[in-house]
This record gives structure tokens, sequence and C-alpha cells, in this order.
């Protein structure tokens, strides 16, 4: 579905022009990017593939940073929302569509700044472990980075209270919008578009919540002797290969279709390429 979404967006020019969907397009295409290389770092531990040292940092790296930037784009999208709630006659001029391109080029500079200065703190302080790791998983590293000296442990917190700092961000300004817009009248029917918006949203953010969540209690059980190594693992196999996934995978369906334009543009095309089968 993404793939098909994506299309939609950067080839009508129409569509293109307006922010709301360039950002659904720049959080889409992180989404994308994160679950085609988590896949294939699943692949290639599944089939017992040895990566050099040199590409395992680089494919964590990029999901870092497609993760980050999904965020980032989520907390534009709150942004976005929130000014033309609150300067609809100004909005036009405040965020164009010129001004959205540069926000994604920062939301992408952004992304990649915070893990790079990550990786940059961690390859100056630490020195090789006598039993290097061969294997390159999302969640043996989480794991073995609770059993790192105090770099890594503050860098692993400082990652976790930075996205927790910015879901908290995002929530807080819908809470905002809605004590701000709830004498209108928007929100008098559940089944509003005003309260389904709303709802998709926080549905949205939960998942998101949820994984760092989860992060922060198995690394409170394991620190703390409360769980061992095994149950530690499958812990953070669910968190990385579940929750984490989850969010990226109903995106699409909760954001993407719920636009009119863009489902009115899928369904055509799927009428066209069921037509052509026909014939």
């Amino acid at each position: 579905v993404i793939p098909s979404i994506l299309f939609v967006i950067f080839s009508s020019f129409s569509i293109r022009q307006e922010t709301r969907y360039l950002l659904l397009g720049n959080a889409l295409l992180c989404d994308l990017i994160y679950l085609i290389f988590y896949t294939l770092l699943a692949v290639l531990n599944g089939a017992n593939f040895i990566l050099s040292n040199h590409t395992c940092v680089f494919l964590l790296f990029l999901l870092a940073v497609t993760y980050c930037g999904g965020l980032l784009t989520a907390a534009a999208m709150v942004l976005d929302i929130s000014l033309a709630i609150l300067f609809p006659l100004r909005y036009v001029t405040i965020l164009p569509s010129s001004r959205t391109k540069k926000l994604i080029v920062l939301i992408w500079t952004s992304s990649g700044f915070f893990p790079g200065i990550i990786y940059l703190v961690l390859m100056v302080t630490q020195k090789p472990p006598p039993c290097p790791i061969k294997t390159c998983s999302v969640p043996v590293i989480l794991v073995m980075t609770l059993h790192g000296d105090d770099a890594v442990k503050l860098c692993y917190v400082l990652s976790v209270t930075a996205l927790f700092l910015c879901l908290v961000l995002i929530h807080t300004c819908y809470i905002v919008l809605y004590l701000k817009t709830r004498q209108s009248g928007i929100w008098e029917s559940v089944f509003s578009r005003a309260s389904v918006t709303f709802l998709m949203h926080h549905t949205i953010l939960f998942f998101y919540f949820s994984p760092l969540l989860a992060l922060v209690v198995e690394a409170l059980l394991y620190t703390n002797n409360v769980i061992g190594l095994r149950t530690g693992l499958w812990m953070a196999l669910t968190i990385c290969n579940v929750l984490m996934v989850l969010p990226k995978a109903l995106s699409p369906y909760l954001y993407g279709l719920r636009y009119r334009e863009i489902a009115s543009s899928l369904k055509l095309i799927f009428r066209m390429k069921r037509l052509s089968i026909v014939s």
C-alpha cells in the first residue's frame, strides 16, 4: 500500500503542492525505508549471513535515521494541523509547499544528526571487545547495550529519552488543539471527521509509545535481575519485530486512505488495472 500512496502523492502535481500530502509522503517514505532495511537485516540474520562491521553500522544508522525521521515528520504534521486550525487565514502564507520542502530537508538532516553524534561518541570511547558479536540483530544489540560501559548506557538512555520527549510533545500539541477547538462544535458527533481524525492520530501515537515503554520496562527488569538473558532477548525480539513495526504497517491505512484525494486516486488506479486485466 505504501508504494501506491507514494506514487499517487508524487505523481500528481496538485496533491504535491499541499503541505499535508508532502509531509505524509515523507512519513510514508521513512516507514518504507525502515521496513525494507529491517526486513533485510532479519532475512540475513535468519540465513546466518555475517555482515562486516561497517555494513552493520551503516544499516543500523539507516534504521535510526528513518525511525527518527518518521517521528519528526509526525511532529511536523502536528505543526501543520495546528497552523491550519489556529491560523486558517494565514495558513497558506505561513507554510506553503516551498517552505514545506525546506522543512523536510531539515527533518532528514536532524534525523541523521543525533544518531551520527551517538555513533561518533561510541566510536571514540569504545574499544574492540575481546569476543565481538558476529550478528547484526537490533534486538541482540539492544540487550547487549545493557552490558556496556557508562558511555553506551548513557547513549541508550539519551536516545530513549529523546524519543519519549518527542512523542510527549506531539501528544501535548493534540491535547492543546482539542482544548482550543472543543467549543467550536466539531467534536459534538463521535463519528465526525474531526473526532475520527483525532482518534486516528492518537492510535498511531499509542503504537509509537508502546515499544518505547516496553523497552524501558525490559531494561529495568533485566538490569535488576528480574528476568534472565533469554527472556530479555524474547522481549526485545517482540518489541523490535512486532511493536516497532506495527505503527509503520498501520500508518498507510490510517493516514493515507483517510484522505479523500488519495483514496479516490487509488480507487481509480486499481479500477484501471482491473479493467486492463479483464480486457
